[in-house]
């Protein structure tokens, strides 16, 4: 079944649906989500959005902080671009009704790593939550948006994949979740919007949707994709056999937060003069370093010095999570692990979201706009959504829609049923434990060709059962993950020198010039 629209948007977060909400009054919209439109990795970030908002601070030293966070590599153009576009989206939020927690002077700011200023503005410790659902009743109150809601996209449809002359993007093929049935969504644009990849690894902070999807369609399509060796750990997610993925938020450092050995000393300020204040690459590697030096299985991180009342107003959730595990505190440290929370690279965009494929954007953590650099700054990723939605709305509304050419239904003819799933799951498990061995907080090139080897035998399973099998929920994320992970092994096998996230024992000095890493695949 074909279904055409105006624009076609991969990915329901934040990014997604403030893109969807602007086009909607003149252009109809096809949003997918691969399952509701409340559960992304949006959704999940607690600490707030970093923008100038207040007199004592400046465009300048928000821009400052984003380029000494990102180890210079940032790209000064997107970079003053997104901050001084930063008052303006969030006033769009408050427009739409996001309820940001005030104080006795306005809206309340927070300061987390690496800002040297409070300009973090926030509801409560679940802004993304807050944001997330303001925008989805506003999305789901349009006529002009068809939801598509438990879909995946398996691939991008393109020029020249339909045997044209050129490389436009015209849409793409989707997975119906609970049917098994695959649409043929064609749109004169397509924005993807569909987050980053945490879940290549074992321990990440990010939602199970987290694969990679975005970045490995546009890979294949032939986009540009750059800087995938910096992957960001968050230094503090909750270490407890019954949680999963629970982000203890930077603002909780930012608010005095102090991390621990077991013996109840500091040891921050042995490895950086900023202490818990410093960028989340110093921290996730002075937490690697100590545990891997004593053998420790965990940190932790103590606010119990702060009133209760305070740790109530301001962490309600952080606070509640932790004393359903039985930890309060109010009263005891939070025993936290670094895991992998932020790809910082991914498909190359210019100031209008722009992909070097016409017809195609990307915004979001899908996206390398330059503003994340060597190392994403706190609280920049919700701004970046904001901007760039924003930013390839208004091009796309720019133009007069062309015509769609005559687009092929999917082809499951010379497929079967698959026979073993446990193929499946065991590829998965392989995969992230590996990544998580080789690729992680330090790295050498020794493991990173170990993991190269390693994804390459993957890929060639995975290419045979994905010829051969009916298409899946769990076989297109795995084949999605496999080509991030490649993505990112053959990107730090490029970097000679340790840069922000990206720390090499064989290359452990910062080169005097910053430059991206840029790979592209030709389009079959």
């Amino acid at each position: 079944m074909v279904q055409r629209f105006d624009v076609l948007i991969i990915g329901s977060g934040l990014a997604g649906q403030a893109a969807a909400l602007r086009l909607a009054a003149t252009r109809r919209v096809a949003l997918v989500s691969k399952r509701t439109l409340e559960d992304s990795a949006s959704s999940w970030a607690q600490g707030g959005i970093a923008a100038v908002l207040d007199n004592r601070d400046s465009i300048e030293a928000h821009i400052r902080d984003t380029i000494t966070a990102g180890a210079g590599l940032n790209d000064r153009r997107a970079t003053r671009f997104v901050i001084e576009n930063g008052r303006r989206a969030v006033d769009w939020l408050i427009d739409q009704g996001v309820p940001f927690t005030r104080d006795e002077d306005g809206y309340h700011l927070a300061r987390e790593g690496g800002h040297s200023a409070r300009r973090v503005i926030h509801v409560a410790d679940a802004t993304g939550l807050a944001v997330q659902t303001t925008l989805t009743g506003k999305v789901r109150q349009q006529p002009n948006i068809s939801i598509f809601e438990n879909h995946i996209a398996i691939d991008l449809i393109t020029g020249v994949k339909l045997g044209l002359a050129d490389q436009r993007c015209y849409g793409a093929y989707v997975l119906d979740s609970c049917t098994g049935e695959v649409l043929t969504i064609g749109a004169s644009n397509t924005l993807i919007a569909a987050g980053g990849a945490g879940k290549v690894y074992l321990y990440t902070t990010n939602p199970d949707t987290s694969t990679g999807d975005g970045i490995a369609m546009a890979w294949r399509a032939g986009c540009r994709v750059a800087n995938m060796e910096f992957i960001q750990f968050h230094p503090t997610c909750l270490y407890h056999s019954q949680a999963k993925s629970f982000l203890i938020s930077e603002a909780v450092r930012g608010e005095g937060g102090r991390l621990l050995l077991p013996d109840g000393s500091r040891f921050m300020p042995w490895h950086d003069a900023r202490g818990e204040l410093a960028p989340r690459d110093v921290v996730a590697r002075a937490i690697d370093f100590e545990m891997k030096k004593r053998g420790l299985d965990c940190v932790y991180l103590d606010i119990s010095h702060k009133p209760a009342a305070f740790l109530a107003e301001h962490f309600p959730n952080i606070l509640a999570r932790c004393l359903d595990l039985g930890i309060d505190i109010t009263r005891a440290p939070i025993p936290v692990v670094p895991a992998a929370h932020y790809t910082c690279g991914g498909v190359v965009s210019d100031l209008h979201a722009r992909t070097n494929i016409a017809g195609l954007y990307v915004a979001g953590e899908a996206s390398c706009t330059g503003l994340h650099g060597a190392n994403r700054l706190a609280s920049n990723s919700l701004l970046e959504c904001l901007v760039f939605a924003e930013a390839a709305a208004t091009d796309i509304l720019r133009q007069t829609a062309g015509d769609l050419p005559s687009l092929p239904e999917w082809d499951a003819s010379r497929v079967s049923d698959p026979d073993e799933e446990i193929v499946i799951a065991h590829n998965w498990d392989e995969l992230r434990r590996f990544m998580w061995d080789y690729v992680g907080i330090v790295r050498t090139t020794k493991r990173l060709q170990r993991a190269q080897n390693r994804i390459r035998l993957l890929n060639r399973e995975i290419d045979d059962f994905y010829s051969h099998f009916r298409v899946s929920h769990d076989l297109i994320e795995l084949r999605n993950l496999v080509v991030t992970a490649d993505l990112i092994v053959r990107c730090a096998l490029r970097r000679h020198e340790s840069r922000g996230l990206h720390f090499s024992r064989n290359y452990p000095q910062t080169l005097p010039r910053a430059t991206n890493t840029v790979i592209r695949r030709r389009a079959p």
